[in-house]
């Protein structure tokens, strides 16, 4: 069974049957009805490779994340795609797994199967893979780079809300010496964390203290290894913010081995907000950073370069607020000895 067959069923023409595959405007909403309906009776589906042919669309929109065995990113994934989804639209998702060389393979990918645009969430850069892109006039969505251009939208995560209430929260229960567990050094996002972190001290009247900022990986290990590092010294921190809520865990791991207690000895703060920061012990008191919203933002983002390819794209911003839980409590005037 092809198109003509569901024009005849349907009472239209094949074209009207492909404007309607295609989301085309042009045809009267009873129509598109009447065309969706027989094809889910028949349960017919379309030749997508014939259709990027003939239109030069796919239909796809192309996903890259740096780590798959982060919980945050699948639980994006989830999000983004119940979206594309929803508007019959279909996703190619590639990771990097925090590699820079793969950035270009899984652009390569989504250039040859004609993908509409790609949302990028990983934050290794390399400028010839976006190149190429911008060559054939792919848009582009990347995540808190902060630069926009023909054909590239960014979506920055709005770190001041979310930041002044955590360092606010603290600051309340009496914590004056704080630490901070970012990310891999040199990456656009690490550098915006660490900067908002930074800039709300002095926006809540706390002294920053250069020496405890440490660098982890966004993973748990990093975590771990930093944590270590801040609690090994004789002046430590009562409290630390953590990049994202892997390198939290890990940080609660390491005090934990340690022969500290949380939230007795050292408060702890995560970024993200995954499932599994609300299952742990004690349950971690994090940044929330929505995953619909992000998700929401990048889709409209892309739609709107799809629709305006020649165009300087746009700056998103999705916010991030606090969730308090049992991982922060009350400072001790003088940390406990393990």
């Amino acid at each position: 069974m092809d198109m003509r067959d569901i024009a005849k069923l349907a009472g239209v023409s094949s074209a009207t049957v492909s404007r309607v595959i295609n989301g085309s405007k042009l045809v009267r909403p009873q129509t598109v009805d009447r065309v969706r309906k027989v094809i889910d009776e028949v349960k017919f589906f379309p030749n997508t490779s014939a259709t990027t042919l003939k239109y030069g669309r796919s239909g796809t929109y192309g996903l890259i994340i740096p780590d798959i065995t982060n919980p945050f990113f699948p639980e994006f994934i989830k999000c983004f795609e119940a979206i594309v989804v929803d508007n019959d639209q279909e996703i190619l998702m590639a990771t990097t797994d925090l590699q820079s060389g793969r950035m270009q393979q899984s652009i390569r990918r989504m250039l040859i199967r004609k993908v509409d645009g790609v949302a990028l969430l990983a934050s290794e850069m390399e400028t010839e893979p976006f190149e190429d892109l911008i060559h054939n006039r792919v848009p582009l969505v990347t995540m808190d780079r902060g630069k926009t251009a023909d054909g590239l939208s960014d979506v920055a995560i709005n770190n001041k809300s979310g930041m002044d209430q955590a360092l606010q929260h603290l600051k309340d229960l009496g914590h004056t010496k704080i630490g901070y567990i970012g990310g891999f050094p040199g990456l656009t996002i690490s550098s915006h964390r660490v900067d908002a972190f930074v800039r709300a001290l002095k926006r809540v009247g706390l002294v920053h203290q250069p020496q405890f900022i440490k660098e982890g990986n966004y993973r748990i290990t990093g975590g771990m290894a930093a944590m270590t590092e801040l609690l090994s010294s004789p002046d430590r921190p009562t409290a630390a913010l953590t990049a994202n809520d892997l390198t939290a865990i890990g940080g609660m791991r390491a005090a934990l081995q340690m022969g500290f207690e949380i939230p007795r000895d050292i408060s702890i703060i995560g970024f993200d907000d995954i499932d599994m920061s609300d299952i742990i012990h004690p349950p971690l008191t994090t940044l929330r950073l929505p995953r619909h919203e992000l998700a929401r933002a990048f889709f409209d983002a892309l739609e709107h370069l799809k629709s305006h390819p020649n165009t300087l794209g746009q700056q998103y911003s999705v916010k991030t607020t606090l969730v308090v839980r049992q991982s922060t409590g009350p400072a001790r005037q003088r940390a406990r000895k393990p």
